[in-house]
């Protein structure tokens, strides 16, 4: 047997895999072989989408269940002993794992995380592979795990349902972190998790191994909205079973050891807060949900809940850490231990990617400025001022402008999906309760149907928030579009929301990050893989902010005297407040107060706004920006972009053309294009639909004179050059170029196109191969009409 010879599966089987076993890894629970640990990003062609590559692991080693310890690269023996080392060294810098190896069956290359004595990498023979209790002190080394007692708790099992559902890797990163630093004594903890990635489930983990190594006997899941708690409650808390309690009233049982509670339920200016039934030392930890919210607010109320448990573990989750001059979560919890952010989600492929369409108009961008004696529909002249976009529906309404807005979003969901599931994020309730009537009569046809096709869901209306879990229950038709203020900037978890409008001053990024989140949501079950973003009101130049999706930096100064005692802005702090600014307190044992879920603005109607008609309302502009592969929104144009991104792999257009000739596959160089950003769905509709990606790159790149699918297949027929073949491969490779006429080269590319018409109606696939001789001269055949049709020569 020539090792040469063999292929990396057959080097894994017979030496790799028996050198594990040796070394005492157990097979079936220790030995994670070929391990997928992202989905494959999905990247948006016009209106369908397509995974990239899933990154795997040839082997993740584990010390127990979901705690990865080492991984290992392995390639064939062609490939040197260390040639899968930087590979490795990549993915075990995103699992978080300490010791890397690389093989190819001649023995293992090694790089110690841990190491002191100056040799961090070094060459190990097949028979001395490291043993489970080895790599688990190396592991212990890494993670600064000293003592016994330490060790017992990071080492505690997660829980397991039976179903086969394990962690994310950034769900195992975030609870053994989590894990190991309350073992290590830290008492105030910080997770910051983007919007879909699983955060309660992230919580549960944490609490049940928590819970079960007996390091935390009472737990305080502490949330400020009824929704939150009902879904924790129902999802996988709910496995807690009969040591788990929902807070309600004033009535504090004492008997159980994880305890779900609003804020709002426990506290009370009024009458004696309810927490106080409860010793200061009862909890030894709190989990605070959402804790950009409610409590990031020191002088608060609701701190004051933290404050009275400040002897327990305090661990705040969100996705957005409040960080502004007066307000700090990095104040109150430290650093964040681990960051997983929105564009790792969409990387990964956990999260769904995002495209812009902005809308500008007129009055927006120019102003407006009232005629001499305009007069608003009560008969009363309109103030002689410039009213511009800050004022639109907030000081001044103009129903032009709503009706506007409505008649592009339906326009939108005409072109794309009806019944997609759209959130209209308006300045107010009056606002939203606004624009459900203008969207109404925009889609009077399906308002018809279904009076439900659009409803406005806010704070004050009980219809509304009565048909929040329809709108976001995926096998719910209705409704369909959700008018709303800052009821459903967060918590809500709309899994199928395909369509996000913006028609609101959005300035504060935590608000805006909340809301993003709200389309993040993959569920492909239901067609969900990507979701627009369409922006009236430039709220998206948020993007371009450099805090949009860093890591959380502490703005907050912080004095040798500042003992959580320090001011606060509270007209963006606290998100429930009146109209003034000051804090909205509610009875215990009315935890489901008018406005608390979503934080909105308490009013009563529209006062003080003038409304007036018979304005002239225009768009003025409009632009669609797409998602770039560094995760960031295109701004230049989508020429430019491309441009810069392929020039930077074919300097030439005789280097590229040299590279599309030579591929066995055009459909490698395509999705390899892809991967890097470039968007040639949306290209074809700025170039032209009918140009393929060769002459698109071509065109756009290199300046060359394009051709069209049918033009390039006519030339092909005009040169005749298959007159060497019988009838029947004559009439294949005709209906060939015919079908890459209309469809494109990467239809023609697979040999499910034999079953397609018009080929299909020539004979079965297997006939037409027959034609060719075998099927390596149909695709010697299919190979050299892709060469007549990419020559550049004749």
């Amino acid at each position: 047997m020539n090792k040469k010879d063999l292929s990396e599966s057959d080097i894994k089987a017979k030496f790799i895999t028996p050198a594990l076993i040796k070394a005492k890894w157990d097979e079936q629970t220790q030995l994670g072989r070929e391990i997928y640990f992202t989905a494959g990003r999905i990247y948006v062609k016009g209106k369908l989408t397509a995974r990239g590559k899933r990154k795997f692991a040839d082997y993740i080693l584990f010390y127990k269940p979901n705690v990865p310890i080492a991984i290992i690269e392995a390639k064939d023996n062609k490939h040197s002993v260390k040639s899968g080392i930087q590979q490795a060294l990549g993915y075990a810098d995103i699992l978080d794992i300490p010791c890397v190896f690389s093989s190819n069956g001649d023995g293992f290359y090694f790089h110690d995380k841990t190491a002191t004595d100056g040799q961090i990498e070094k060459e190990l023979s097949l028979d001395a592979f490291p043993s489970p209790e080895e790599l688990w002190e190396k592991y212990k080394k890494y993670k600064g795990i000293e003592t016994k007692e330490v060790e017992a708790i990071a080492s505690q099992e997660y829980y397991e349902d039976g179903s086969g559902r394990s962690p994310r890797y950034y769900q195992q990163i975030a609870v053994n972190r989590s894990i190991e630093a309350v073992a290590k004594g830290l008492d105030r903890i910080l997770l910051v998790m983007a919007t879909g990635t699983g955060k309660t489930y992230t919580a549960f983990q944490i609490i049940y191994r928590l819970w079960k190594s007996g390091a935390k006997k009472r737990i305080l899941f502490l949330a400020d909205r009824t929704a939150l708690i009902d879904q924790t409650a129902r999802g996988d808390f709910r496995h807690f079973k009969d040591a788990l309690t929902i807070i309600k009233n004033k009535q504090i049982d004492t008997a159980y050891n994880v305890y779900l509670a609003l804020y709002q339920g426990l506290s009370n200016s009024k009458t004696e807060d309810a927490y106080k039934q409860f010793s200061p030392d009862f909890f030894d930890l709190v989990i605070v949900d959402e804790c950009h919210r409610g409590s990031a607010k020191e002088d608060s109320k609701w701190r004051e809940i933290l404050a009275y448990f400040d002897k327990a573990t305090h661990i705040g989750l969100t996705a957005t850490p409040k960080e502004t001059t007066e307000v700090s979560n990095i104040h109150y919890f430290g650093d964040p231990i681990y960051t997983y952010s929105l564009k790792q989600g969409i990387d990964d492929g956990f999260l769904a990617p995002y495209k812009v369409v902005k809308v500008t108009l007129d009055i927006d961008a120019e102003g407006w400025r009232p005629p001499k004696g305009f007069k608003d529909r009560d008969g009363n002249e309109v103030e002689d001022r410039i009213y511009n976009r800050s004022d639109f529906d907030k000081n001044i309404v103009v129903k032009e402008r709503r009706d506007l807005v409505a008649k592009k979003i339906t326009e939108f969901l005409k072109g794309y999906d009806r019944y997609a599931k759209s959130i209209v994020f308006c300045i107010d309730i009056e606002h939203a309760e606004g624009m459900r009537t203008a969207l109404a009569n925009a889609n009077a046809d399906l308002f018809k149907e279904n009076s439900k096709y659009v409803m406005q869901i806010t704070g004050d209306n009980e219809e509304g928030k009565r048909e929040l879990d329809s709108f976001i229950n995926p096998q719910e038709t209705y409704p369909v579009i959700a008018t709303t203020s800052k009821l459903m900037t967060t918590g809500v978890d709309a899994q199928t929301c395909k369509l996000i409008i913006l028609d609101s001053n959005i300035k504060s990024m935590t608000e805006f990050k909340q809301i993003i989140g709200r389309g993040t949501r993959i569920n492909e079950e239901f067609g969900k893989t990507y979701f627009t973003i369409m922006d009236f009101r430039n709220v998206t130049d948020l993007f371009a902010d450099r805090d949009f999706d860093g890591d959380p930096v502490m703005i907050k100064q912080v004095g040798e005297d500042d003992d959580l005692g320090g001011l606060e802005d509270e007209s963006t702090a606290e998100p429930i407040t009146d109209e003034g600014g000051e804090e909205v307190q509610f009875p215990v044992g009315e935890p489901d107060p008018p406005y608390i879920e979503g934080g909105g603005e308490i009013q009563d109607g529209p006062r003080g706004k003038v409304r007036v008609d018979g304005v002239a309302v225009k768009i003025v502009n409009e632009r669609v920006q797409y998602l770039g592969a560094d995760g960031k929104i295109i701004t230049e144009s989508l020429k430019d972009y491309t441009r810069k991104n392929v020039a930077k792999q074919y300097k030439s257009l005789e280097g590229f053309l040299t590279t599309w000739n030579e591929a066995d596959k055009k459909e490698a160089i395509i999705q390899e294009l892809e991967e890097q950003g470039i968007l040639f769905d949306a290209l074809k509709e700025e170039v032209g639909k009918d140009f393929d990606p060769f002459d698109l790159i071509c065109h756009v790149v290199y300046e060359a004179k394009p051709l069209t699918r049918k033009e390039r297949a006519n030339n092909v027929k005009k040169r005749n050059y298959f007159s060497k073949y019988g009838d029947k491969a004559k009439a294949v490779l005709n209906s060939l170029l015919d079908k890459y006429a209309e469809d494109g080269l990467l239809t023609i590319e697979s040999t499910e196109v034999l079953k397609l018409d018009p080929l299909n109606k020539l004979g079965t696939p297997i006939e037409l191969i027959k034609a060719f001789g075998t099927k390596k001269t149909y695709l010697e055949a299919l190979k050299e009409l892709e060469n007549e049709l990419y020559n550049t020569t004749a």
